[in-house]
């Protein structure tokens, strides 16, 4: 495993956009558990340097090249705008300071690792994989590096996508370790919605129900619609409580893609980790 990953300050070309001043990129985390080295990219909030005795909640995202830089996003210039759309928030007053670790995907290979159980014709399979990076690895990684908090109350994951199902799955496989969920638009469909059955059947085994945020977009597709309405049922019935542990929202005009989901980060964020 590479233990110390290059630390360098996220600094694009003097002609872009200049850069924001808290975001910090560490190049090839590489994993026993999976083959490909992933790049990560932390942002701190307001503050950070200026109180060096203060330790933050911490929320980890999938998909990390598409939150922050639009040189790195799928589609090109086209981001979530996190680190803005949280100093916003943050600056007033909405949402409790946090630290966001945006983890790369592997291009080719996201598609495995974020997919639980493998479906015959599209393969996949490796998320339980992939969830043993982030809780061994990634987790204590991070807490030698930054001020975070490491209880399972402070420490969020989320994304959007095959990101939202992947997130899912791992918040109920790995409920010790995480107490927030960020599940934007999930693929819900993946494998004959197999996530479904995941949830009834582990779902009574977490006794404390992690808080959820649940979204889709109307502009997304029947399908896809009518998927997450359904997962929102099965969360109620296995125990969330809406307005308190579950938020679902149906989003007037949301699609699936970055600036939809961008829309969605305030409220998000509001929802997962409100100011004290």
């Amino acid at each position: 495993m590479n233990l110390d990953p290059q630390l360098q300050p996220f600094a694009p070309p003097p002609d872009d956009i200049p850069p924001h001043p808290r975001l910090h990129l560490h190049r090839a985390f590489a994993s026993r558990y999976l083959p490909d080295a992933r790049d990560l990219i932390v942002y701190v909030p307001p503050g950070y340097d200026e109180h060096p005795e203060r330790t933050y909640p911490v929320l980890y995202m999938h998909d990390g090249q598409n939150l922050f830089d639009g040189r790195t996003s799928f589609i090109p210039g086209r981001t979530w705008r996190m680190s803005e759309h949280a100093d916003a928030a943050i600056e007033a007053g909405e949402v409790e300071p946090l630290v966001i670790v945006g983890i790369y995907n592997t291009g080719d290979r996201r598609l495995a690792e974020y997919t639980p159980g493998r479906d015959w014709q599209m393969g996949g399979g490796e998320a339980a994989s992939y969830g043993l990076l982030l809780t061994r690895e990634l987790l204590p990684w991070i807490a030698a590096r930054y001020r975070v908090r490491t209880e399972r109350e402070a420490t969020g994951l989320g994304g959007s996508s095959l990101g939202g199902l992947v997130t899912l799955y791992l918040g109920v496989r790995h409920a010790e370790a995480f107490g927030k969920l960020a599940v934007l638009s999930p693929s819900v469909w993946w494998n004959h919605k197999s996530i479904i059955g995941y949830l009834n059947e582990h779902a009574p085994q977490i006794w404390e129900k992690p808080r959820l945020w649940l979204d889709v977009g109307d502009r997304e597709g029947l399908r896809t619609l009518q998927n997450a309405e359904q997962l929102n049922r099965r969360l109620i019935a296995n125990g969330w409580r809406p307005g308190e542990t579950l938020h679902f929202e149906c989003v007037a005009g949301g699609a699936h893609d970055e600036a939809s989901w961008a829309a969605r980060v305030r409220p998000m964020l509001r929802f997962l980790f409100p100011a004290q």
